[in-house]
């Protein structure tokens, strides 16, 4: 790999989020892998995955909801249980034992989900009761979305508690820091965005009434985790799940500008959409209305990655698919080594086979 100059930064290069530093900027991105076990409670090979990927300056972990109800697939794990918070701290403990930093990242997923997996078979929430176009995975196979239940104004504030509960869970598990999962489709992008929010409360209408409970919600989590432990993910125009916004660079815009407001670790940024691989959102502009750190993600290498940071177009870049495959990463990016393929039978639910079995460079 090139060197650069030392008057600007890489890939490799140390930052520190407040008081917490990392060693590189090379960010493993939340990835739903559905391999939980019973109750919801990370297992033994979740504990195996997640160190053999400790070299990530941080690891992002898979949505984990914060309630029953928040429920959206099988096999992914919660954090509103004390099992669920005695798994994951056996996670932490292991990227800890090997340096690494590891954020969890707290997960609604509002009307993508079932009846199936909700406590009493009772519908799915959103802030509008409008179906989402195509189907659930389930415990039964895949089943049409139903129409969810929008959520009544004095429910508002038992959804800010959850967050605020899962995140003091957090805590006890021993993470460093959390991450609110507003992108990408789930019930807090429901919010932010008006093809799915057609609200006519003070939740809804324009953008300052859509952002008001992702707002409300940051409060909260920075109540308990304090100053730059606390990350934000949204996705402006990814059509994942059936969202679309009709503004989405002023949306977003105007929500990173509101973020700017709070002490946050950093903002996430899916930059596309990931369905169709188009980009229209203009992400510099996007990353110049947001005062703290930005993190891209989507479809980066270890050139464009560097190259992000270089410009001063990303301050950490996060990788997905990449991670899967390449639990060593960040070496295979310093020392420029071929990586492994990722298998996209095995990414979804399963064992160990395309999980935990990716070969580490072993070159020294």
């Amino acid at each position: 790999m090139t060197s650069v100059t030392s008057d600007k930064n890489n890939l490799f290069s140390p930052i520190s989020l407040g008081d917490m530093a990392l060693a590189n900027r090379i960010i493993m991105a939340p990835l739903t892998r559905n391999r939980a076990g019973d109750g919801n409670v990370p297992q033994d090979m979740n504990v195996e995955y997640y160190r053999q990927r400790a070299g990530a300056g941080l690891i992002i972990s898979e949505g984990s909801q914060i309630s029953a109800t928040g429920v959206g697939y099988p096999g992914t794990p919660g954090i509103h249980s004390q099992a669920q918070i005695e798994g994951w701290k056996r996670v932490t403990d292991a990227v800890h034992d090997r340096g690494g930093r590891i954020f969890i990242q707290l997960w609604h997923t509002g009307r993508i989900s079932h009846s199936s997996l909700q406590p009493g078979h009772i519908l799915p929430v959103a802030p509008s009761a409008l179906k989402a176009a195509g189907q659930a995975m389930t415990y039964q196979g895949l089943l049409d979305f139903e129409t969810p239940r929008a959520l009544t104004l004095d429910e508002l504030p038992d959804i800010v508690a959850e967050y605020a509960t899962a995140a003091q869970n957090a805590k006890a598990a021993g993470f460093d820091g959390v991450e609110l999962h507003a992108a990408n489709g789930y019930l807090l992008d429901q919010f932010l965005r008006d093809g799915t929010n057609q609200r006519e409360d003070d939740y809804g209408g324009d953008v300052a009434n859509r952002m008001r409970l992702l707002v409300e919600v940051v409060e909260q989590t920075i109540v308990v985790w304090g100053a730059h432990r606390v990350g934000v993910r949204v996705s402006p125009e990814n059509s994942f799940n059936d969202i679309k916004d009709s503004q989405p660079q002023q949306t977003f815009n105007a929500i990173a500008k509101k973020l700017s407001e709070y002490p946050l670790a950093y903002l996430h940024v899916l930059e596309g959409d990931m369905v169709t691989g188009e980009r229209h959102v203009d992400y510099v502009e996007l990353r110049n209305c947001f005062a703290g750190f930005y993190m891209a993600n989507n479809g980066y290498d270890l050139e464009s990655g560097d190259r992000a940071i270089e410009q001063g177009n990303a301050d950490l870049v996060a990788y997905g698919k990449l991670f899967i495959a390449n639990p060593d990463l960040p070496v295979r990016f310093a020392k420029n080594l071929s990586l492994n393929t990722p298998d996209q039978a095995t990414f979804y639910g399963g064992d160990e086979r395309g999980y935990t079995d990716y070969p580490n460079f072993s070159g020294g």
